[in-house]
């Protein structure tokens, strides 16, 4: 029986957020697609070091998923640990800044 509920709620969190995305569109709201977090926090007054570590994230998107985002190199011969660590604690401020802002307490089930 848990099981159905953990399902029920993933199912109830997606209806959330597409009705969420339904109501934007009908604001009128620029939706962006992407996953730049510089371009979707761009709304937002941001200090110079939140915007900095956003695009320090950003730059980590492709190159270190793809060995193509990196010609001539693998991403995991060329990121160090700790850039590694440092984009983890950059992350972990973000999450920390929008679940203050959500008055969120904990993390979702």
């Amino acid at each position: 029986m848990k099981e159905a509920r953990a399902e029920g709620l993933r199912w109830l969190r997606q209806a959330e957020n597409d009705l969420e995305y339904a109501e934007i569109g009908q604001l009128g709201k620029r939706v962006v697609f992407g996953h730049s977090l510089v371009q979707l926090a761009a709304e937002l007054t941001l200090s110079g070091d939140l915007r900095d570590d956003l695009a320090l994230l950003d730059q980590y998107y492709i190159p270190t998923r793809y060995p193509n985002g990196l010609p001539g190199a693998v991403p995991f011969e060329v990121y160090t640990r700790r850039q590694a660590d440092h984009a983890v604690e950059v992350c972990r401020g973000v999450i920390r800044l929008a679940r203050g802002a959500l008055e969120v307490s904990s993390p979702p089930p």
